[in-house]
């Protein structure tokens, strides 16, 4: 293995196994935190729907502008930039005087945070090799994880207590102390080609969809995701709006939803060395699958009770939790030399997959919530029903041929 070299040094240097997980977790930080601040906002600005959804947008369309940047440039000064942009932005936005301007800030900071999320995926492919992936960004999802627990709960407090712009201030401090460590810690991971060009070649996007292995890890974190985003976009209407909980009581849900995610990524790394991937995605499978069913019947059979939504959602988490590891780093095992195209492309199609099921999901969301928890839970349940077929029918075929896997 190999480790970056810091471009300076001193005593308060970190590790990469440090950074991982604080630069994965500057994601829940823009979203988990921002959450119980929706409300609010809709109150001060008018609808706040709008920064949510650029947000997501400039997340998964600048993915495909970071990859081949950090490919190209290195993995350090693209990581830098985004997240000096991260500060700037989540300043910006404390002090936006209406929905439009927020929304501008919001839209430079899902920019910044494919940056973000790019360089520190890609690192992880240049650091280790491929079947190591899994467990390294088993160990950063946990890290995440933490960080998730706290961030909602966080964002809660603040909302109620000194209002929603305190929670782009608080975005802003962590930002700004995570590009210190990164500027002082983070070296270089890229390794130049082999003829030392310093790009990749012609056709690389090419390449990196004639992976098969590509497709299909790809596919398993594009369909986790996008039954766990609808639960991001809609949970606050769902338990403020239609149970008529508290922004703070609403905050507890995330963070309960963080702290099965930290169990399951933890217990992810040990199924990944008993069992290997392919079986490990299948229990994630049927524990996806289950926790939707379980909130669909609760839907069914009890309507106005969060109970079976509460449950089946941290049933739901169990598997997302092994799903992420497994399908980020399989995503991008087989392309060593095309780590930041591979790693942005699944990156666009998670969030694209996210974006269009969340948009379709909300439009069945009425003032009355006539629909009740339905738009939230159909599509967890659809993406349970396709992770089962990914996992019983498609990796068991992509694995009866293995493709080696060179190590960087």
């Amino acid at each position: 293995m190999n480790a970056p070299v810091a471009p300076k040094k001193g005593r308060f240097d970190v590790s990469f196994t440090l950074l991982l997980p604080l630069l994965l977790a500057a994601q829940p930080v823009a979203t988990d935190s921002y959450l119980p601040a929706l409300p609010a906002i809709a109150k001060e600005l008018g609808s706040a729907s709008t920064s949510l959804t650029l947000f997501v947008l400039a997340f998964g369309f600048a993915q495909l502008l970071c990859g081949p940047l950090a490919d190209r440039f290195g993995r350090r000064p693209v990581l830098l930039a985004g997240l000096a942009c991260y500060v700037i932005a989540a300043f910006g936005g404390a002090f936006a005087g209406s929905v439009a301007v927020l929304a501008g800030w919001r839209t430079l900071q899902g920019f910044s945070m494919a940056a973000i999320l790019v360089c520190s995926r890609a690192a992880v492919r240049d650091l280790y090799p491929a079947h190591e992936g899994p467990h390294v960004m088993a160990r950063g999802l946990t890290g995440l994880g933490m960080v998730g627990l706290v961030a909602p709960l966080l964002g809660a407090w603040l909302v109620q207590g000194a209002g929603w712009r305190w929670v782009m201030v608080a975005m802003a401090v962590y930002s700004l102390l995570l590009f210190a460590l990164c500027w002082r810690s983070f070296g270089e991971t890229r390794k130049p080609l082999a003829n030392g060009e310093s790009s990749a070649p012609r056709g690389s996007t090419r390449a990196v969809f004639a992976s098969r292995s590509f497709r299909a890890w790809a596919s398993v974190a594009a369909a986790t995701y996008g039954g766990l985003f609808c639960f991001l976009l809609l949970s606050p209407m769902v338990y403020i709006g239609y149970l008529g909980w508290s922004p703070a009581m609403y905050g507890w849900i995330p963070a309960g939803g963080s702290l099965v995610y930290i169990f399951s990524t933890t217990m992810c790394r040990s199924l990944l060395r008993r069992f290997g991937p392919v079986r490990t995605v299948r229990l994630g499978a049927s524990l996806s699958l289950t926790g939707a069913v379980i909130q669909a019947l609760g839907c069914w059979l009890m309507p106005l009770s969060a109970v079976p939504l509460l449950f089946g959602h941290a049933v739901y988490c169990l598997g997302h939790g092994i799903h992420q590891p497994c399908g980020q780093a399989g995503a991008v095992g087989d392309l060593p030399h095309l780590a930041g195209r591979a790693v942005s492309w699944s990156g666009f199609g998670m969030m694209m997959v996210a974006f269009c099921v969340g948009q379709l999901a909300a439009r069945f969301v009425d003032a009355d919530f006539s629909r009740g928890a339905w738009p939230m839970v159909v599509p967890m349940l659809l993406a349970g029903s396709v992770l089962m077929a990914i996992a019983f029918l498609w990796l068991p075929r992509l694995h009866q041929h293995p493709i080696k896997e060179s190590s960087p």
